[in-house]
């Protein structure tokens, strides 16, 4: 079995993470996640009308709400990356973003949306058995051209495992606006036959 693009990026980090994150990050197969998370969109209404266009790209979306069922499939692809499909159940509709991670010479990119036109590099530290990723740079894909964008966001992502359960809190936060889009909470996870 190929090592996930965790392992390739992390190396010898890897272990150490936590058992539960490692078999997690591990891979092996397509996985599902299903939980719930406490908070998950954008309280910044000015927003809005960015957010429903990313939600048609299925990148981000405008809504806010708490308590909101969420199921995640992860599936790897055979050139060695990983897809990823992000289901929340909004009050009145679901909502899917969409994203493929693949490493780019040693390092951990995300291509987001459904056609995935909006790449992000991201770095990873383990710190205390938990994984921590923040964003660094981004560029917009448009045809052939991959354009650098000036660094309108930042994404933090925290992923932990606390009373026998595997916790996620994504944040972006931009410097003019703070933190305009949040999404955490816990869930299962488990491998499915596909």
């Amino acid at each position: 079995m190929t090592d996930s693009v965790y392992q390739r990026v992390l190396g010898h980090e890897f272990d150490n993470l936590r058992p539960e994150l490692q078999a997690y990050f591990r891979g092996g197969g397509v996985g599902v996640a299903t939980g719930v998370f406490e908070i998950a969109g954008s309280r910044v209404r000015v927003l809005r009308p960015l957010l429903a266009y990313l939600a048609w790209r299925r990148i981000l979306f405008p809504e806010y709400a708490r308590d909101v069922p969420f199921e995640v499939t992860n599936t790897p692809t055979p050139d060695g990356g990983l897809d990823a499909v992000r289901t929340f159940r909004l009050p009145g509709r679901d909502r899917s973003l969409e994203d493929s991670m693949r490493v780019v010479d040693g390092e951990l990119h995300e291509f987001l949306g459904r056609r995935r036109g909006l790449e992000v590099r991201l770095r990873l530290t383990v710190t205390d058995g938990l994984l921590r990723i923040r964003s660094d740079r981004q560029w917009l894909h448009l045809g052939r051209a991959r354009i650098p964008l000036p660094r309108i966001a930042t994404v933090t992502v925290t992923e932990s495992w606390t009373d026998g359960s595997q916790h996620v809190d994504v944040r972006l936060a931009s410097p003019l606006v703070g933190e305009w889009f949040r999404y955490a909470g816990s869930f299962s996870y488990r491998y499915v036959e596909r």
